[in-house]
């Protein structure tokens, strides 16, 4: 059966959407060994608590950008967490189409 995919045009819409990126134990070890920080040091200055207590997120600059977005390029692009490589295929939000400049290729 025939489907959709959408290949990421690096518009860096999705970064400047507000919301929480969730990370893994494997996102916090992976991108903490790519700023050649130890994980301590990178959840107390590059992470905040979730709403529900539940694990821990990035930090979001003062106007709701994620803290690694460098103008449109990623800080962290090689080790970037899995939610964000996994947009807008494993997951998108309400409204995402209408922000996002990823081209559908059929697969």
């Amino acid at each position: 059966m025939a489907g959709t995919r959408y290949l990421c045009q690096r518009c860096t819409n999705c970064c400047r959407w507000p919301g929480f990126v969730k990370l893994t134990e494997q996102d916090i070890s992976s991108i903490s060994t790519f700023l050649n920080l130890d994980e301590r040091t990178f959840i107390q200055s590059h992470t905040r608590l979730r709403p529900r207590r539940d694990g821990l997120a990035l930090q979001d600059k003062a106007d709701g950008s994620c803290i690694f977005l460098d103008g449109r390029n990623c800080a962290i692009q090689p080790v970037k967490p899995r939610q964000c490589s996994g947009f807008p295929n494993d997951w998108n939000f309400p409204g995402w189409r209408s922000v996002c400049e990823a081209v559908e290729v059929p697969f």
